[in-house]
């Protein structure tokens, strides 16, 4: 059996499109009545991608089994975890924990409650403390499994790197787009989507449709105001467009700027390329330390855990081992 993605067909109103299928292309009823649900929670798409993939893998190792889907505990899931833990490559304690949350979430929607605890049970105590930071910290215990993460190092570049970072732009916009990620917060897909009706030069703010289509007003610097103001007079050529980064030259002049998915690390000078944008290694990696840049140092991206840099690329590796569930299909979205 094998993992293939089936072309783009009509999809049903308020269903996912994407959809797990056993080997005899009938569908897995119990993963994509979640996923259907999620959709209708209007989730992203990217998002409902990673929980498609990560419940196919849990499906594949799950049809061998000797009881239903009601019957799931957490020595089952224990289990579960032994088997990837002897795959290769190993996937990352991440990547087991989303999986492993994936799962807890699909059986809430299906029976209401937490899986029990069968014949293992696992609970570990944590440190917490007041959101708003105020009284002392307390110790909070919380039950299922979970693999430890470890933790990022992240090493500062030098007063000389960070020069030459900034030396290797070479024209205003791509400035205007590290800047925006650097000070901003922005994330590459959000750079891209942005237009111009959602700059407001008078009052130095920015309109950004972000992740779950959230919206929110940013303020914009004094140095990336004028950086845009130069990009927009001097650079921009005419067009039609109403994206706000649009390609400078070659035969995608004028047009919006496009990701570029590819498997090599990419130093920050290549950040924009042919009208392009680089997303292997979002120019974001260099400078921040968390999710969301605003002002953090420049950094170099921290070392890789794992041997899987895509906390689901190993979800989609055709392994074609007997007795899994045949392939994951999207529809048109």
């Amino acid at each position: 059996m094998k993992l293939i993605m089936a072309p783009p067909t009509a999809t049903q109103a308020g269903a996912c499109p994407y959809r797990v299928l056993d080997e005899q292309d009938h569908e897995v009823a119990w993963v994509n009545d979640f996923l259907d649900a999620q959709h209708t929670r209007q989730l992203s798409p990217r998002s409902l991608r990673a929980y498609a993939y990560d419940l196919l893998h849990f499906a594949r190792w799950f049809q061998s089994q000797p009881q239903a889907i009601s019957e799931l505990t957490e020595s089952t899931l224990l289990d579960y975890v032994r088997h990837q833990l002897n795959q290769q490559p190993q996937p990352t304690p991440q990547t087991v924990n989303h999986r492993l949350t994936v799962i807890r979430c699909l059986y809430r929607f299906h029976h209401g409650q937490e899986i029990p605890a069968g014949h293992s049970h696992f609970q570990r105590t944590y440190t917490t403390r007041c959101p708003l930071g105020f009284g002392r910290p307390h110790r909070t215990t919380a039950f299922g499994l979970r693999l430890k993460q470890p933790q990022r190092v992240i090493q500062p570049l030098s007063a000389e790197q960070v020069a030459n970072f900034w030396a290797s732009f070479r024209t205003f916009r791509d400035l205007a787009v590290v800047g925006l990620m650097l000070l901003d917060g922005l994330r590459s897909c959000e750079i891209l989507t942005l237009q111009l009706e959602d700059l407001k030069l008078a009052d130095a703010q920015l309109h950004v449709l972000g992740k779950g289509r959230k919206q929110r007003t940013l303020p914009l610097p004094g140095e990336i105001l004028e950086v845009l103001q130069n990009y927009l007079r001097l650079e921009r050529p005419l067009t039609n467009s109403p994206y706000l980064f649009i390609s400078l030259k070659g035969r995608r002049r004028g047009q919006p700027m496009t990701p570029v998915w590819t498997p090599l690390a990419i130093p920050p000078s290549s950040i924009a390329e042919h009208g392009s944008f680089r997303q292997s290694a979002p120019i974001s990696t260099y400078f921040r330390s968390g999710h969301g840049a605003r002002g953090h140092l420049l950094t170099r991206p921290p070392a890789p855990h794992g041997s899987c840099a895509d906390s689901h690329h190993h979800a989609l590796c055709p392994t074609g081992a007997p007795g899994h569930l045949a392939r994951i299909c999207a529809r048109g979205r």
